[in-house]
């Protein structure tokens, strides 16, 4: 099991009003599974992959990511797990402008005290599957939008982490630019790797096998997609 939330719940005291961003959610995702979490503005969605992705705790419930529970940790732990565990991919990319492509992909490797030489090898071994070793040693600016976000898919590949979370990655590319970039991520999941999208764009939700739909802090449908549909229906026959 990737990940296993029971009754989850999140609110938020703004002045005197109190917002429920999520009411009592409970969700299992399995290792190697491919996931979109999909919902109108004021969803939850955001909240629920902060919570998932271990960059918030909830109000109350319970988390397990993988066999450690991740409800109660406190700041320094949860950045710990999410350094070991957890990989991300923003739409914005997020990357260090004076910082080269090596070194960007490199940051989470150095936040986790990995050593020089090891550094390099799972570093360039990243920069790889991505297609960018003659880009290596180029900054943020030198690049184009769509390279610029496969830096960001080898930095969130370089620890290898048990999951990737990929917040809205082609809202700031072009379609066809999308398209690659979304081929990347179906490759990961061939690899082994659990994905969890979250996304507005139906398009990019069908690339996963299961989408839940959020509304009004719950989980209104939680559905197997075609392409799931497909898969299952070769490895039957």
């Amino acid at each position: 099991m990737a990940l296993n939330i029971q009754n989850i719940s999140k609110k938020y005291v703004m002045g005197i009003e109190e917002v429920h961003a999520l009411k009592d959610v409970s969700l299992k995702i399995d290792n190697n599974e491919y996931v979109a979490i999909m919902g109108p503005s004021g969803s939850g969605k955001s909240t629920m992959m902060n919570i998932l992705g271990c960059l918030d705790i909830p109000t109350t419930g319970t988390y397990h990511l993988e066999d450690e529970d991740v409800s109660e940790m406190d700041d320094d732990q949860l950045a710990d797990v999410r350094n070991r565990k957890i990989g991300f991919v923003f739409q914005t990319f997020n990357l260090i402008p004076r910082a080269d492509v090596f070194h960007n992909v490199e940051l989470p490797l150095i936040y986790g005290n990995i050593v020089p030489q090891k550094r390099k090898v799972m570093t360039d071994e990243a920069i790889e599957k991505v297609g960018l070793t003659d880009r290596a040693h180029h900054k943020p600016n030198e690049l184009s939008g769509g390279q610029r976000q496969r830096v960001a898919i080898a930095r969130a590949l370089v620890n290898n982490p048990a999951i990737i979370f990929a917040d809205e990655p082609t809202g700031n590319l072009d379609s066809v630019t999308g398209r690659e970039i979304m081929g990347i991520l179906d490759g990961l999941h061939r690899a082994g790797n659990t994905i969890i999208l979250v996304t507005h764009e139906k398009e990019i939700a069908e690339h996963a096998h299961r989408i839940i739909w959020l509304r009004d802090g719950l989980i209104e449908s939680d559905t197997v997609t075609q392409r799931a549909a497909a898969t299952m229906e070769i490895v039957n026959n």
